[in-house]
């Protein structure tokens, strides 16, 4: 993981233009994934799939992280952005992306559910998982594969290859297993403390030399075109790289809710607060601009499960979705 100076952005192009129909064929990941039965998948053209540059377990995905109690941490800033897990019956907990930029997906488990937490930097996707299926429970790994800019996460029991986006597996065996999203959500340290005073907040992972709380990816969001990503930009003139809160398979711009303050549509409640800095900003997360936190409820007060993302991972995932622009 390097920040997208000038010469990465060139090697970026080079690997671009590199993966042309003769390196988009499972043949040349076999050495390195023998267990993946590349005959099943749902992927119409390995063109799609790209390698993002570290390889399987180049990017380190956790398993039973540490917590810390609320007071007694002090490595986080303020406005540092964090997934919340509020599960009833468990303690609230806290996972800070300066920790998931570096490893981006967390096996844990919570109330007795155990769960995936995982973060994808180039699409700013966050999303929490059940990791229970039908062919068990399951551990999740980053393959280091992208596709349309997303993190392809893998099994550690079939090593069959799932799109973090979607929670879909989309190679091997599993291929059409879709893991259920949980509700969870990104907002400021302080606004998770303030809330939950006993609450657990995930420590620094031990073992692992990481420039923790160093975003790697220096002015990403505002970058005209995302890294490694060839496919369609958004329509009705969003950029590329403007936050959407997907709920569904419906998208409301995070612009539209800022300017609101809270909007109530098609049984969503979506209610937007200052306070979070951005975690692809500046080269220090906690001191990135405010793009504010959002919670998404329905009409009786639950949460529910949505995404913040980048509005060309929403086109590209959901190319017929629908986009909640206003009138």
């Amino acid at each position: 993981m390097r920040r997208l100076t000038a010469p990465i952005a060139a090697l970026c192009a080079a690997l671009t233009c590199a993966a042309g129909p003769g390196r988009a064929d499972p043949n040349f990941w076999v050495h390195e994934w023998p267990n993946t039965d590349f005959e099943t998948t749902s992927v119409e053209s390995w063109v799609e799939i790209l390698s993002g540059g570290p390889p399987k377990d180049g990017i380190p995905a956790l398993s039973d992280p540490e917590f810390l109690a609320v007071a007694e941490e002090t490595r986080l800033g303020d406005r540092e952005p964090v997934i919340t897990l509020e599960i009833e019956g468990a303690v609230p907990r806290a996972y800070p992306i300066r920790y998931l930029t570096w490893h981006e997906i967390v096996n844990d488990e919570v109330g007795g559910i155990p769960v995936a937490v995982t973060f994808c930097p180039l699409c700013n996707s966050g999303i929490t998982f059940d990791r229970r299926t039908e062919a068990g429970v399951l551990e999740f790994g980053v393959s280091g594969k992208l596709r349309f800019s997303d993190m392809i996460m893998y099994d550690r029991q079939t090593e069959s290859w799932w799109q973090q986006a979607i929670g879909e597996a989309i190679v091997g065996e599993l291929t059409g297993t879709e893991l259920e999203s949980l509700p969870s959500w990104m907002e400021s340290w302080s606004d998770f403390a303030a809330r939950n005073p006993d609450g657990l907040v995930m420590d620094q992972p031990s073992g692992y030399r990481r420039n923790y709380g160093v975003n790697p990816y220096v002015r990403y969001d505002s970058s005209a075109r995302p890294f490694l990503y060839s496919g369609e930009m958004p329509p009705h003139d969003i950029p590329a790289l403007a936050r959407v809160v997907r709920v569904g398979d419906a998208a409301w711009p995070m612009t539209r809710i800022a300017a609101a303050g809270e909007i109530r549509e098609d049984g969503v409640v979506l209610s937007w607060t200052a306070g979070q800095a951005s975690a692809l900003d500046t080269a220090e997360i906690a001191e990135g601009r405010d793009v504010g936190s959002v919670r998404v409820r329905d009409a009786s007060g639950n949460d529910l499960p949505h995404d913040v993302m980048f509005a060309f991972a929403f086109h590209a995932f959901w190319p017929e979705g629908e986009w909640k622009i206003g009138g």
